[in-house]
């Protein structure tokens, strides 16, 4: 589902906003005055209601998500706002163990930091999540891959699989699109972690992410057509337009 509400687009001189959501005041200072010293618009709030309202007020481009706070947790907060927008959202926790961060990843995050990674990391993966988003959108030429079953439109960022349009995060298209465009063509697990992780991450991380991608495009997830496997070595398109 696209962000109708949030998709305006940016003057020369606007500085795309984040908003941090965390209810420990200094991780939120701190991240505030590195992602402006950095010439970024950032927004905060300490719950998940004042992160509603901020996203709701301002056009938001990437969210940086506490997964535990007083109230509504950060996962509660992902699902509703995957109800209505593809904004970035990075998950920010604590804790390090894969549960966390596969349900996380599952519930539309594009990616999953612990808090011991430095500001300066943080906002490094502000500017990766956001860099790809703007790659994958500045092409204005009419274009649509068509296989059939599934189709993308590359002006729109839409997805359609029978006919029917698919909700795809920012992390979800990009990886889908670029096997789209590239079939038969073996993506190995370095090269992706390499293009859409910054290199940060392991073969979960993104075998999470194929499996909630062959999950929304699939006829038969366990038996997918589009997106195979090449055990031991990453991932191919196998359909032909």
């Amino acid at each position: 589902m696209t962000n109708t509400e949030h998709k305006g687009g940016m003057g020369v001189n606007e500085r795309p906003t984040v908003l941090i959501v965390d209810d420990d005041p200094s991780i939120v200072d701190i991240l505030k005055d590195f992602l402006e010293y950095d010439h970024y618009r950032a927004v905060t709030a300490n719950d998940a209601q004042e992160a509603w309202d901020a996203f709701r007020d301002n056009e938001v481009r990437c969210i940086i998500l506490d997964i535990m706070m007083p109230g509504q947790n950060g996962f509660d907060f992902c699902r509703r706002i995957r109800e209505t927008s593809d904004v970035p959202i990075l998950f920010l926790s604590a804790r390090s163990d894969d549960v966390d961060k596969i349900r996380g990843l599952t519930l539309g995050g594009d990616d999953y930091i612990v808090k011991s990674a430095s500001p300066g990391e943080i906002v490094a993966r502000v500017k990766a999540v956001l860099r790809r988003a703007g790659a994958a959108q500045g092409s204005t030429a009419e274009r649509t891959l068509d296989y059939g079953h599934l189709k993308l439109d590359l002006n729109s960022r839409e997805v359609f699989a029978g006919g029917r349009i698919v909700s795809l995060t920012p992390k979800e298209y990009d990886l889908l699109r670029l096997f789209a465009e590239h079939p038969k063509q073996v993506f190995t697990y370095d090269q992706l972690l390499a293009k859409f992780w910054d290199g940060v991450g392991d073969k979960h991380t993104i075998r999470v992410h194929m499996g909630r991608l062959r999950e929304k495009i699939e006829p038969n997830p366990e038996q997918p057509r589009f997106i195979a496997n090449v055990w031991g070595v990453g991932y191919r398109f196998e359909a032909a337009p």
